[in-house]
């Protein structure tokens, strides 16, 4: 598939939705010295991105073997960091629907970058009061706050890259942040696992006596590196303010739709959390508590599917006061990047205990780093395949890159880990995966859905053999989930948009809300991984259930697009 396509039309409704700017950033619309300097002090915020989430893979089996956690009770690191995207895209929407105002554009991309970085910097210090108190609880606060300032940045950083030059070249500019960000995903792990344990390979039951001195040295330096960042940001004379004048179209509907869904979520996450305190050692209190969890967190599930088919429904009703809720594409689009989101997270979250396991290595937590780098840098592999036509290659050599290109990532990713010291001789006959994926990509030809479509079926293919299998077969089909999860986030962004004109903006911003997936569906994995009855390998079942999902979308939305006109693989194909 072209995403690079696919990430030009993202950009291009992002510079419609914000052309009232284009006019104030003219001296940046022609490619220039001053241009390329701003582009690369502002694609640092992209890197920030992905280290942080990345490197909570890490995190997670430290925690929960230092604090002694449950399954699920460590995984409220994904839901207390990607909850924060949700909550901040969520009030930006409601301030913006109150007052008719876009925040972002009347405090400028520039200084929205700043405050979000103040506020992740704000974030590492709240981590490090609770470290020092030793308390789990305020270091979820930690994290919130971290990722609350993300969601900020990343609200203005997108559209400020696609205007920081020509139009026509504003797709190449949002390749570079995404590649940023996926090199960033990639040595997370490895250095948040050389700041927790150093060149030492420590045994879980040795996690202890590491204590928690290393986790403020680490956030010590991330604060320091916000810090830094946004003075460079505030005192740069490269980077336009960005500020730019655009009213907001009120949808009553889709605001109130979105406010019950909320306060459903907040009523059911309550009685979760509560069960969080709960110590016995009575097997039947516990069993109960267990249970409990597991009824709170799919009804969690099903309050937000339930909200979005109900809004689908009542919206073809009669779509007065929806907004851009009143397109199907959109809707079903928003639950697609829901679960797209929480199935790329849930599968290196959980991903620890199952190496931990006796049938797949018995890797402690300090052994799990070059997996887990895999994991994301199988991220990189497949989106720096899908950024090969940005540099309009000829025909015959972009179909060699898209095998060679690949390859190269891939040892990017093993030397990245090999100078760290790690051991990535388990490692080098994942090199199968990568090639199956150039295949797919190849196969995709240049066509979003298409692509879609064969990337999730591989994505229930792999999945179901790593279920049915144990050892680095089965490590190796897991592993794989992060090469077909790679294009999916501007394949379903760009469908769920399409024919959304001026409503674009506003679907952008609902469908940026959906990241709340990677709050919800790890803990829910989590909890089922608990239960004995199925146990960490049987939990990966739910990753099956979610690329079905994004299948079923690639196949149905093309349906609805054709039904609106819009020739969506036609328009923008090409082929190979």
């Amino acid at each position: 598939m072209g995403v690079d396509n696919i990430q030009k039309l993202n950009a291009n409704a992002q510079e419609q939705t914000a052309s009232a700017e284009v006019n104030n950033l003219a001296a940046l619309q022609q490619p220039n010295a001053s241009s390329s300097g701003a582009l690369s002090t502002l694609v640092t915020v992209f890197f920030f991105w992905g280290f942080i989430a990345a490197g909570n893979g890490v995190f997670i089996p430290f925690c929960k073997h230092y604090f002694k956690l449950d399954q699920f009770q460590s995984q409220l690191i994904d839901f207390a960091f990607y909850l924060a995207y949700y909550l901040g895209a969520l009030v930006l929407y409601f301030i913006a629907s109150a007052f008719g105002k876009d925040v972002i554009a009347r405090w400028g991309y520039k200084n929205s970058i700043v405050y979000g970085l103040l506020f992740s910097a704000f974030g590492a210090v709240v981590m490090i009061l609770a470290v020092n108190a030793g308390t789990f609880p305020g270091m979820l606060v930690g994290l919130f706050a971290v990722a609350l300032g993300f969601s900020l940045q990343q609200t203005a950083a997108n559209p400020f890259a696609a205007l920081l030059g020509p139009p026509e070249t504003g797709a190449n500019r949002i390749t570079l942040g995404g590649g940023i960000n996926s090199f960033g995903t990639a040595i997370g792990p490895i250095i948040v696992a050389l700041a927790l344990f150093g060149a030492t390979k420590a045994s879980d039951e040795q996690i202890n006596s590491l204590g928690l001195g290393k986790v403020t040295f680490l956030y010590a330096g991330v604060g320091a590196l916000f810090l830094i960042a946004a003075a460079v940001f505030f005192f740069s004379k490269k980077l336009p303010s960005g500020k730019f004048e655009t009213e907001t179209e009120k949808s009553p509907k889709a605001l109130i739709a979105l406010a019950v869904m909320t306060v459903l979520l907040i009523m059911v996450f309550v009685p979760v959390f509560q069960s969080y305190t709960v110590v016995s050692t009575d097997k039947s209190v516990l069993e109960e508590v267990e249970m409990t969890r597991v009824k709170w967190l799919l009804s969690g599930l099903v309050i937000i599917i339930g909200t979005l088919l109900i809004s689908l429904y009542s919206a073809r009703k009669n779509n007065t006061g929806w907004g851009a809720m009143k397109y199907p594409q959109l809707i079903l689009g928003m639950l697609a990047i829901f679960i797209y989101v929480g199935v790329e997270v849930t599968i290196q979250s959980n991903l620890g205990a199952l190496l931990a396991e006796h049938d797949f290595g018995s890797y402690t937590s300090s052994q799990v780093a070059p997996f887990i780098s895999m994991y994301w840098g199988s991220l990189m592999i497949g989106r720096w395949t899908g950024s090969i036509k940005n540099f309009n290659p000829a025909a015959s050599v972009k179909n060699i890159l898209i095998f060679i290109v690949p390859v190269v990532a891939f040892g990017v990713v093993l030397a990245v880990n090999a100078i760290a010291q790690n051991d990535v001789t388990p490692l080098y006959w994942y090199i199968i995966c990568v090639v199956i994926q150039s295949c797919a990509f190849y196969a995709g030809q240049d066509k979003p859905a298409r692509t879609l479509l064969i990337y999730s079926l591989l994505g229930v293919a792999f999945m179901v053999i790593g279920i049915f299998t144990t050892g680095m077969v089965s490590i190796y089909s897991f592993l794989s989930g992060g090469l077909f999860c790679s294009i999916m986030w501007p394949a379903i962004f760009a469908l769920a948009i399409a024919g959304l004109g001026k409503h674009t903006s506003q679907g952008s911003a609902f469908l940026i809300m959906m990241i709340l997936g990677g709050a919800i569906i790890p803990p829910l994995q989590g909890k089922l991984a608990d239960l004995k009855s199925i146990g960490i390998h049987n939990s990966y079942w739910l990753p099956v259930f979610c690329f079905t999902y994004l299948a079923l979308f690639a196949v149905g939305v093309k349906g609805i697009l054709r039904k609106q006109g819009i020739d969506y693989d036609t328009s923008i194909g090409g082929g190979h």
